[in-house]
């Protein structure tokens, strides 16, 4: 077979390419007969893996690359934190990438990590229509974990919150205290976080035989943007009697808009909304929050990420490791 290579392998043998790569590499993690599998096909093919490629992983950098769409955020900053605790017990540098929600620079980050400048790679990822800048990792042989926003078609560890629960548990709050329409703001695309959370509101609004009353607001990630959008459904005629924010930004919005066109919480409207900020008591009313485990995030992260590096396998539970998140309620949801 001319030009084959791990994703012509995959393809034949139905597999995903990091299969096939770490079975190439004779890698603990897969099965005897995966691996005779794969190397009789490769075998079969004449080919290779890139000796080049593998080569590059050998010499350590002692540094680790985390990869997230944004700091501003709360969660991040405090993921972050995790993550360095743990880089500096083991004696390695941490480099912070930021893609700022943009796609192609994400890819152009992930690429430029590939030849050797890390040890591994942490990454929160920012939406995109697919993503073989993360299969090359591990054709690559760079280890990868997803925390928070991830890939469920790559075959990678991932820490992640209970979303889809906790944005349950929330709404179902939300209409027992009396809210009838509930506007659940998310950002734009179809991010894993996005998607979960949504789920969650959608399930409380069936099992109240309130479905037919959703609503689902996709904003912009631009700020001026967002809250053009807010101002719009929080004037209007049919406007919501309460928010759900998917996104710590778009609550923030919210009370901004709330003050800009004199409705109050959380008499006129309630809001709710997944965020980390440690000064969400301090608002004016105190704002009613999920608030995600994130610090505790990225020391899981990167403890596993450790594991992938130091050639250990990982213990159960490692490859999907789901953290609890806990609702603070207060004021901004006190009808």
């Amino acid at each position: 077979m001319a030009g084959t290579d791990l994703k012509k392998l995959a393809r034949e043998l139905n597999l995903a390419v990091s299969t096939v790569s770490r079975a190439l590499r004779d890698s603990h993690e897969i099965s005897a007969a995966t691996k005779a599998r794969v190397k009789a096909l490769a075998d079969k093919y004449g080919f290779r893996p890139n000796p080049h490629a593998s080569s590059l992983r050998q010499a350590k950098s002692r540094t680790i690359a985390v990869v997230v769409p944004e700091i501003r955020n709360n969660f991040f900053s405090q993921a972050i934190n995790g993550i360095e605790l743990v880089a500096q017990e083991k004696g390695y540098h941490v480099l912070i990438y930021l893609t700022h929600e943009n796609s192609k620079q994400e890819r152009e980050v992930v690429q430029l990590l590939q030849n050797g400048r890390a040890d591994g790679l942490l990454i929160s990822v920012t939406e995109a229509e697919s993503y073989p800048h993360l299969e090359a990792c591990r054709e690559a042989e760079l280890p990868i974990v997803f925390f928070d926003r991830v890939v469920d078609e790559i075959d990678a560890p991932r820490v992640i919150t209970d979303e889809k629960l906790l944005a349950y548990q929330t709404c179902r709050r939300l209409l027992e205290s009396g809210c009838e329409r509930i506007a659940f703001l998310t950002m734009a695309g179809n991010l894993s976080i996005s998607r979960h959370r949504q789920d969650g509101y959608l399930q409380a609004l069936k099992e109240k035989g309130k479905e037919h009353l959703s609503i689902i607001v996709e904003c912009s990630a631009a700020d001026g943007d967002s809250r053009e959008q807010l101002k719009k459904i929080l004037s209007g005629p049919q406007r919501p009697d309460a928010v759900f924010a998917a996104v710590e930004k778009l609550a923030v919005d919210t009370y901004e808009v709330c003050a800009g066109i004199g409705l109050n919480i959380p008499q006129d409207l309630c809001v709710a909304g997944f965020s980390n900020l440690t000064v969400a008591s301090l608002f004016n009313p105190p704002m009613t929050t999920v608030v995600q485990p994130a610090y505790e995030i990225g020391k899981e992260a990167a403890g596993i990420l450790f594991r992938l590096i130091e050639g250990k396998k990982l213990l159960p539970g490692e490859q999907k490791r789901v953290l609890p998140s806990h609702l603070e309620w207060r004021r901004s949801t006190a009808r």
